[in-house]
């Protein structure tokens, strides 16, 4: 497959593409994202003595690394089928995901260094890292968070889409059932976001963003499967 044309990919293959003198393949780039992490994560637990966060870590970590993939893989089945250019340029050129991962990410911050402290008997850094975290492991949670909050952004922004298009747009059946592959990798990578919620038990509020999230999620995406399944359904119905 030929690379896709910048306007019609996501900011993250965007970015990859774009850095000079660097050609690594899909998976070679989501395996160092995940062992650069990882390897970071373990590293300041062993300095600093945080292995009980290691866990919670690892879990962003590893949800951050298949939204890479999801990210990939729902771009690839995209662009593959024959659908109409606005949804493309709408799914891959508005960089609406973007200004939805600031807005979660704005949100993330205030609840973490404004709500949480003044309402919560103990604020989510805290109880991860100790009353004076160090300041690089600061740093690296709020990195794989900004991480987090872009694919949680981009799946968003994916499932709205995916349901404007099928209710816009009549699809022939092997490019409805295309359209299904792509709206299921979108529904799965919400699901994937549960992993998180156990070691959200403790800040309610967080859970029941990534909760609503997750729903929200299945619900819009799954309206568009189902959408789809009955335009296949009526194509290849044959007359009495």
């Amino acid at each position: 497959m030929t690379d896709p044309d910048y306007g019609e990919t996501w900011a993250y293959e965007s970015i990859i593409g774009a850095l000079p003198g660097i050609d690594v393949s899909t998976r070679l780039a989501v395996l160092i994202q995940f062992v650069v992490f990882e390897a970071a994560v373990l590293v300041f637990a062993a300095v600093y003595d945080l292995w009980s966060a290691v866990p919670a870590a690892t879990a962003a970590v590893v949800v951050a690394t298949a939204g890479s993939i999801e990210m990939v893989r729902i771009g690839r089945v995209a662009r593959r089928a024959a659908v109409p250019d606005a949804y493309r340029r709408l799914l891959f050129g508005s960089s609406i995901e973007v200004v939805l991962t600031v807005l979660a990410f704005v949100a993330l911050i205030t609840h973490l260094f404004v709500f949480a402290p003044r309402y919560a008997e103990v604020a989510p850094l805290t109880r991860l890292f100790g009353p004076d975290p160090p300041v690089v492991v600061v740093y690296l949670t709020l990195l794989v968070l900004w991480d987090l909050c872009y694919r949680i952004g981009t799946g968003w922004w994916a499932s709205v889409v995916a349901l404007w298009r099928t209710a816009r747009y009549e699809c022939d059946p092997e490019t409805a059932a295309t359209l299904q592959r792509a709206d299921l990798e979108t529904m799965g990578f919400g699901l994937l976001q549960l992993v998180l919620v156990p070691f959200l038990v403790d800040f309610p509020v967080l859970a029941v963003a990534v909760l609503g999230h997750v729903l929200a999620v299945t619900l819009v995406t799954g309206t568009s499967v189902v959408l789809l399944r009955r335009q296949t359904a009526s194509e290849t119905a044959t007359p009495i």
